[in-house]
């Protein structure tokens, strides 16, 4: 079946195509071009958006779950109301993303995890590879994660979970100034991984030791990280001022401020900033008491919290990335497409995958998302087929 989409413009996101028109044949992108340029063959199916913009499905590297189920199930129901809940939102792809949990259990759910990802459906988001947050963080900005399961970084243990996880294990988030952090970066680096600076009170010093080993992004800047001092600038100084390092951000308004979002922006390179979501099961959700792997989280008002020890956290959030990429938008007054570009590209960029996933570019997938001007998403096709209205 062929299908030509027409719009007002197209963020491939790398270029901007005013009056696009985009071929799509067997599910795969057959032509990208202004209307002047291309002859749409006969017996093709014509698809108008006039007043809106074609962007990529988007990719987020962490999310926890949604739609009532958590990612550490790891059963196929789990994954198929997850990929459901994402693809009604514009997601092509994730990380199915841990929290610190008993190892049995970690091992367990990375099994599931992995069978997720080898099978194949092309009507629901994809889980891509495996996110792993925690167990390998610092007690003392551990968030939502149980501190009596907080583990020292550990080559031998890491290798059971690169076991468990048949090898998809594709980003970490790990606090550099743990006992043998380095060089756990170092060994997760040789096989593929990429490892992101999170949950983390360490030094500025701390920190870059830590990208010098191999690390390559932050997870979820401002939280559960060291603050800003200026006489020592701590992780979060380092990871605003390296234009090298990718950083996380979450863009609800609750876990980091509009003006804090903003100072983000003017620090980070447009090519270096990713938007997460960090959902949990209780994304799509009405309020009311829901599990993040073992861990029980209150949601009222669209915020997601539970009780750690002496302290209440926040725990997550009930986000989606067509909604972060709008509210990004709209505190910084960024170009749309500065916003489309990381919450698609960047985050395919950071992990290698951008022959993949995150653009819109002959030969690819023909995922992609119908979004207004203001940035809200109107429709979404995935590997060429149109899902119904959200």
């Amino acid at each position: 079946m062929k299908i030509a989409l027409t719009a007002d413009r197209l963020f491939s996101p790398l270029q901007t195509i005013e009056g696009p028109v985009v071929l799509i044949e067997d599910g795969l992108i057959a032509a990208v071009a202004p209307r002047a340029a291309i002859e749409i063959p006969p017996g093709t199916q014509s698809l108008d958006f006039p007043g809106h913009v074609i962007a990529p499905a988007t990719f987020d590297v962490h999310t926890h779950g949604a739609a009532g189920h958590d990612s550490m199930e790891g059963s196929p129901e789990a994954f198929a109301a997850i990929g459901r809940h994402h693809a009604s939102r514009g997601v092509a792809g994730y990380l199915a993303t841990t929290v610190t949990a008993p190892i049995d259990l970690t091992l367990r759910a990375l099994e599931g995890m992995a069978t997720a990802i080898e099978k194949s459906d092309a009507t629901i988001a994809r889980p891509l590879g495996i996110h792993i947050e925690g167990p390998f963080i610092s007690p003392h900005k551990r968030g939502v994660h149980n501190p009596s399961l907080i583990l020292p970084p550990d080559v031998a243990l890491f290798d059971r979970f690169w076991q468990a996880a048949r090898g998809h294990i594709r980003l970490m988030t790990i606090a550099p100034e743990m006992p043998h952090a380095l060089a756990l970066i170092a060994h997760a680096r040789s096989l593929g991984v990429r490892l992101s600076i999170g949950h983390t009170n360490a030094t500025a010093e701390q920190t870059i030791a830590g990208i010098a080993a191999g690390a390559s992004s932050a997870t979820h800047t401002f939280n559960a990280m060291r603050a800003l001092d200026h006489r020592e600038p701590g992780v979060l100084g380092t990871v605003l001022d390296r234009d090298d390092l990718f950083a996380e951000l979450i863009c609800d308004g609750i876990h980091v401020a509009p003006p804090a979002v903003r100072l983000f922006h003017r620090a980070k390179p447009a090519a270096r900033a990713i938007l997460v979501t960090d959902s949990m099961s209780a994304t799509g959700m009405p309020d009311g008491n829901y599990m993040l792997g073992e861990i029980e989280v209150q949601v009222a008002n669209g915020v997601a919290t539970t009780n750690v020890g002496s302290y209440n956290s926040l725990a997550g959030s009930v986000l989606t990335l067509d909604r972060a990429v709008a509210n990004f938008t709209a505190f910084t007054h960024c170009p749309l497409e500065t916003a489309v570009r990381m919450a698609s590209f960047n985050p395919a960029q950071m992990l290698g995958v951008e022959d993949r996933i995150g653009s819109l570019a002959i030969g690819r997938e023909a995922s992609l998302n119908i979004l207004t001007a203001e940035g809200s998403l109107t429709a979404t096709m995935l590997r060429g087929h149109m899902l119904p209205a959200a």
